[in-house]
């Protein structure tokens, strides 16, 4: 698909918006969903007027992470474009990662005559954490032809980048975890599952032999475990896809490096919905295409609350009318995925979708509901197509054949 919609892009002077509101999708407590029960009198005049549906992240029955979930809403398959945990984990700790980069999701763990006998150092503090990151840091900056990037997440937890100067070859990262996920077991040693794979399997090793040295004297955090090791997918950018300058808007480092990894630019932003609006006023003259992500609709979900997360609904439809006020040519409003409070999580369910321009049949769906968007004239469609009807309800795709 995206071979097609490139040879078809046209360039002009609309601007496209895609509002992602995290996790918004929802199942019914007492009836009713979360968006059935937020009063949103914005979103439901928006959705009257617009063509509505829903959207499925990645396939049926498959629950999507961020990764995946923001992937597809941005034109990329997800099942061809998979993203190793290493590299969402660096991504999320804010690294700016690059196309000759392994990262590498790692614990701090407590060994005891070659078993491990606690797999997160007894959670250790962050503060605690972070020194023996920055010790690690200054001690191994470079393992034979890698340079190593250390950074520290909370507690237990931290992030290595192995950065080569090339980029590797396509499967060059296929390396087994060392954490045997099991206590009073002896760590796993990195072993490539190709040729391919041999140098980056021989930089884990070292990395892990000789951070064993340097914390041998510490009494819980003694040892390191490496999970996740992937490399940076080489995506084809976003702009030479669908001909698209853009900007990503969102408070949250792991959606800025979701973003930043198909070639958006990401400032940081500080703030909630309010400041994000505003910084895509202050650069709408910039950009042809402007990613806005709310994160804490699928926090309240997550969190099983769901007045929270039907109160953070409600804070986003006040917001709404200062959304139109930019006047966007195409305006979207979805989620990557599904959270409903019930389930206290990420799920496979479709997500409510809309998209208002002046070229949609709209009047089917009454609110913008799971329900009513059910209604409407987009169906449930898979999130690849999401982009390719943006680029054609702003003008900017030609015909296809004769």
């Amino acid at each position: 698909m995206q071979e097609i919609i490139k040879d078809l892009v046209l360039k002009n002077n609309t601007k496209i918006f895609l509002i992602v509101l995290d996790g918004l999708g929802g199942l019914p407590i007492e009836g009713r969903t979360e968006l059935e029960t937020a009063r949103t009198p914005n979103l439901d005049a928006l959705a009257r007027a617009s063509a509505t549906g829903l959207h499925m992240p990645v396939s049926y029955g498959i629950t999507p992470g961020s990764g995946p979930g923001h992937l597809g809403i941005f034109g990329y398959d997800p099942l061809r474009w998979q993203i190793g945990r290493g590299v969402l984990e660096a991504l999320g700790l804010g690294v700016e990662l690059r196309n000759t980069d392994v990262a590498v999701r790692c614990n701090y763990a407590t060994v005891q005559e070659g078993l491990i006998k606690d797999r997160r150092a007894g959670r250790i503090a962050t503060e605690k954490g972070r020194r023996l990151t920055e010790r690690l840091q200054k001690e191994i900056s470079r393992i034979d032809e890698a340079e190593i990037i250390f950074t520290h997440g909370m507690e237990y937890r931290f992030a290595v980048v192995f950065r080569f100067p090339e980029p590797l070859d396509e499967g060059s990262a296929e390396v087994n975890d060392t954490d045997p996920q099991k206590t009073g077991k002896p760590p796993l040693r990195p072993v490539p599952s190709n040729h391919q794979s041999e140098r980056v399997a021989r930089i884990a090793e070292k990395l892990v032999e000789r951070a064993k040295e340097i914390l041998k004297d510490e009494d819980a955090a003694n040892f390191i475990l490496l999970r996740g090791i992937a490399q940076v997918p080489s995506i084809p950018a976003f702009e030479e896809v669908f001909g698209l300058k853009a900007l990503a808007i969102a408070i949250y480092p792991m959606y800025r490096g979701l973003a930043r990894l198909i070639g958006m630019d990401t400032p940081p932003v500080n703030g909630d919905i309010r400041e994000e609006i505003e910084f895509m006023r202050d650069n709408l003259q910039d950009y042809d295409f402007f990613f806005v992500h709310v994160k804490k609709v699928d926090s309240y979900g997550e969190d099983g609350d769901f007045e929270g997360k039907a109160g953070k609904i409600e804070e986003f439809d006040a917001f709404l009318p200062d959304i139109r006020g930019l006047n966007p040519d195409v305006l979207i409003i979805t989620g990557d995925h599904s959270t409903p409070s019930v389930m206290k999580s990420h799920s496979w369910h479709p997500v409510p979708l809309l998209i208002h321009s002046p070229y949609v049949l709209g009047g089917l769906s009454q609110a913008f509901t799971e329900r009513e968007c059910l209604k409407g004239e987009l169906g449930i469609l898979p999130a690849v197509n999401i982009i390719p009807l943006a680029l054609a309800n702003s003008g900017r795709l030609k015909k296809f054949g004769a």
